[in-house]
């Protein structure tokens, strides 16, 4: 295809949806106490709308998911054979079925306040229902409604050319990752999450470029940033703060790829193939006329007002029904053993030496907080409020925020997501972002303070 063959319709069709989906997904609104991005805006209306019945709601999601697994279980799936969607999110393996029984046991008894109050306590199971699904519940409907906005109409395609040039040397990830990251870091880690997952089902990822996205380039929002710096009470000092985070995790972003376990996962595509995705510029074409070529050519494949919102609506009860549960499972059950036990105290009790060298002070109080961001990214930054050293919660929240790996949100999305990750994986993952980190974080911290 040339230029010439381009129609004025062919030129709308790309940039329109192109121009609506980069501002309800990249583009910065400033609000009270930050910044967020039109959906996370919009998200926040339905939130505080719907503030006093989104448990119930979730609860009720919970509980039906957990039935139509089960009926799909027991039925052996033919049941939902004239619905292939329904097939594929309710017959699931049977480990994943337990886990959405349990996810929808926890809601009820989190709800309705049943049983030990370590279940459903303001630190535990109510932190998830009543906070953080709340949440998710908003984000995923508008994320997933507008997300082929970003994916179907050419933005990626155009993108991915221009970025290829830095993100295959560096990361040895496809350009078209770039969106994700940048969606993450604007907006919120969940939606780069969900944008990895459909871009890796609809065959533009491999299991290894997938994994490697979803683990390295998911990161925590500019807004959370502020809120994790807030906590230690270093808010004057967020810009240093917010540089040697970014610093950090560039230096992890480099080095994660390129070891295992991610470096091991392999190379092929969703549906089998191994031939990785040309991104080479053809003979007769520039960076930007090649990227919107592919760009045009993507979006004239999008031809019906129905598929776009029927591709949507099942992005979101993907989400709602898929992620949710294994997001109130396994959360609950990892904040349950970090205020309940002294699991992640203990093990935490090697990094004090490690920590006295590196000469921070208080650093046996610091100790606790090096693992316990595993269960919650807020945790680290609550426990290290009380540590009177300025050096110290400094370190505490940059690290929390370059782990990235917490199951209560992003660990727990990517566990249910078609993301090719293993709680194995997530666990090894996070050990190794802790060890290239923290040296880094530890020396600009000496150097500020």
């Amino acid at each position: 295809m040339n230029k010439q063959s381009y129609t004025f319709g062919d030129h709308i069709k790309f940039i329109i949806p192109s121009i609506i989906g980069i501002f309800l997904f990249m583009t910065p609104i400033k609000v009270d106490g930050g910044y967020t991005i039109p959906v996370g805006l919009l998200a926040g209306w339905i939130e505080d709308g719907l503030s006093n019945q989104l448990s119930l709601i979730m609860m009720i999601i919970l509980v039906i998911t957990a039935i139509l697994t089960a009926i799909a279980s027991f039925g052996g799936g033919h049941l939902f054979d004239k619905t292939p969607f329904f097939k594929k999110l309710f017959h699931v393996n049977t480990f994943w079925s337990i886990t959405r029984i349990l996810a929808a046991v926890l809601g009820i008894m989190t709800f309705f306040e049943i049983g030990p109050e370590a279940i459903w306590g303001d630190s535990t199971g109510g932190q998830l229902l009543n906070g953080l699904l709340h949440s998710l519940f908003s984000i995923f409907l508008f994320a997933g409604l507008f997300l082929p906005l970003l994916m179907n109409f050419g933005l990626m395609e155009l993108f991915g050319t221009f970025t290829t040039l830095i993100m295959r040397p560096l990361f040895k990830l496809p350009g078209r990752s770039s969106i994700d990251s940048l969606a993450s870091w604007i907006g919120d880690g969940t939606i780069g999450v969900l944008l990895t997952s459909k871009q890796y089902e609809d065959g533009f990822y491999t299991k290894r470029e997938a994994a490697v996205i979803g683990t390295t380039f998911s990161v925590v929002s500019i807004t959370f940033t502020l809120v994790v710096i807030e906590e230690v009470g270093l808010q004057h000092m967020f810009v240093p703060f917010y540089l040697t985070v970014l610093l950090a995790g560039f230096v992890a972003a480099l080095i994660m790829p390129r070891i295992p376990p991610l470096s091991k996962k392999p190379d092929t595509y969703v549906d089998g193939s191994t031939e990785l995705i040309d991104e080479s510029i053809p003979e007769g074409h520039h960076v930007f006329s090649y990227g919107y070529e592919k760009a045009i050519k993507r979006s004239r494949k999008e031809s019906s007002l129905y598929l776009f919102f029927k591709q949507g609506g099942e992005n979101v009860l993907d989400m709602w029904m898929g992620v949710s549960s294994v997001v109130m499972a396994f959360g609950t059950v990892a904040l349950i053993i970090a205020e309940y036990t002294p699991f992640f105290q203990w093990l935490g009790v090697p990094f004090i030496p490690i920590l006295e060298w590196m000469q921070l002070p208080e650093a046996a109080e610091a100790s606790q907080t090096i693992l316990i961001g595993f269960a919650d990214m807020f945790l680290p930054a609550v426990i290290g409020s009380s540590i009177d050293a300025e050096i110290t919660r400094f370190v505490i929240a940059a690290l929390s925020v370059t782990q990235l790996i917490y199951l209560s949100e992003v660990g727990g999305l990517l566990l249910g997501s078609k993301i090719p990750v293993n709680i194995k994986d997530l666990m090894i993952i996070f050990l190794l972002r802790t060890a290239i980190t923290l040296p880094i974080i530890v020396i600009v911290a000496h150097i500020l303070f």
